[in-house]
């Protein structure tokens, strides 16, 4: 009997830890944004028809949840570090699905705004920042190419989720769809989040890695004041892009609108922004692995300047407004996986958690207050203005990025020769 019992253990080692963990999670992140972060894109209107608030209302609920998401932040990175990201996100889950069953009873503005804050703690828990830290902690080794590969499934799950929540409230209305929203969570992302982040790399690997840490594809990791430095430099570069793509993401169709497509075609053409991001996360792995993730970075956040300029010179052509779509789309779908890899690359796999909870608070902040600033924009100046001041924006970010980046090589340069010096 003793030989048998020991050759059970010997069989889930030949399961790639990796492998697990980005399908379950992959799985999860779709179905988590999907019912949560993406909600409203389909259900604003119906809640509006129902209760008579203002659509202003309906989603300040919206900008409630980023607000608190920015506030707790980096708490959560913290406690991502402490306990594990498979408590952090599996408590998460649990915290949205009772969110979303709570905002289904909502009957007035007060309440509503106030489960959109509940919602907004557990969607801290369970998305991308916490999916990312929990991959690192699942596969240091590997962290980046994780990373990559989980971003590939959520690339559709606004488009996937608009569809199922538009049939959904058609049968059961607003309130029965976040019903089943939420028991989506608990049935489908509960056991995965559990389930598929049990196992982590075997221990030889990752002793490999904790012996030299310093030793990074993209240079030598930032330590002392440059990593605080490079911390902040990178935050303020990604809410700046923030606010670009804050206002896009809820702007698109009436920005196409204004660019001169009709209703129907301009929704059309907008759901070509799934489509973009999806092909540009690919084109990442493919043809980006042996590239840095600051290389990657400065790519993706100059298509954006770029896009735009298609933007304006489209003229209300429908093959050019959809170029401009699939690039803007390229470009998030890509600046999402920088979001976590450049990171892991400058300040390595220690205190990920807490690196990454520190960079998604004003990230958050932004988003949660970039329509709303815009809003006014547009209402004060009008669209072709306000997109200027949007195009100018992506440019600061653009030399932004390009300027952390010189400042990043004169950092490895000088670290470079410290050890000629020393050798």
């Amino acid at each position: 009997m003793a030989p048998d019992v020991q050759k059970v253990p010997q069989r889930p080692s030949r399961i790639d830890p990796m492998l697990v963990a980005v399908n379950a999670l992959g799985i999860t992140q779709i179905t988590a944004w999907g019912t949560s972060y993406y909600c409203l894109g389909v259900l604003a209107k119906p809640i509006v028809a129902e209760t008579g608030w203002p659509m202003t209302t309906v989603f300040l609920g919206f900008s409630v949840a980023l607000l608190v998401m920015g506030l707790i932040s980096s708490s959560v990175g913290g406690l991502i570090d402490r306990i594990g990201a498979r408590t952090v996100m599996t408590v998460g889950t649990i915290i949205v699905s009772a969110g979303l069953a709570a905002l289904s009873q909502v009957n007035g503005s007060a309440s509503y705004l106030a489960v959109w804050a509940v919602i907004g703690v557990g969607m801290r828990c369970c998305l991308y920042d916490a999916a990312f830290a929990a991959l690192v902690q699942v596969t240091p080794t590997r962290g980046r190419t994780a990373i990559s590969y989980l971003t590939l499934y959520g690339a559709y799950a606004s488009t996937v989720f608009w569809v199922i929540g538009h049939y959904l409230n058609e049968g059961f209305g607003w309130r029965g769809t976040l019903i089943i929203f939420a028991w989506m969570n608990l049935v489908i992302c509960l056991p995965l989040n559990w389930i598929g982040l049990a196992r982590r790399e075997p221990p030889d690997r990752t002793a490999v890695a904790a012996v030299a840490p310093t030793v990074s594809p993209d240079g030598p990791q930032l330590e002392g004041r440059k990593r605080l430095v490079g911390i902040v430099l990178f935050a303020l570069i990604m809410s700046l892009n923030g606010f670009v793509f804050g206002v896009i993401s809820l702007q698109l169709v009436p920005l196409l609108e204004a660019a001169g497509l009709a209703g129907a075609i301009a929704v059309w053409v907008a759901s070509l922004k799934g489509h973009g991001q999806f092909a540009g996360r690919v084109v990442e792995i493919f043809f980006g692995r042996n590239l840095k993730a600051m290389t990657i970075a400065r790519i993706a956040i100059a298509v954006v300047p770029a896009s735009l300029v298609v933007l304006f010179l489209a003229r209300g052509e429908v093959w050019q407004l959809a170029a401009f779509t699939l690039l803007l789309g390229a470009s998030q779908g890509v600046i999402t996986i920088v979001r976590g890899a450049v990171p892991l690359a400058l300040f390595g796999t220690q205190g990920y958690g807490t690196v990454l909870g520190l960079i998604a608070t004003p990230i958050l902040l932004v988003n949660a207050f970039s329509p709303t600033i815009f809003a006014l924009l547009v209402d004060q100046f009008g669209w072709q203005i306000s997109m200027y001041a949007l195009f100018g924006c992506a440019v600061i970010t653009w030399f932004a990025i390009e300027a952390m980046s010189r400042w990043y090589e004169g950092v490895q340069a000088r670290a470079g020769s410290r050890l000629t010096t020393d050798a």
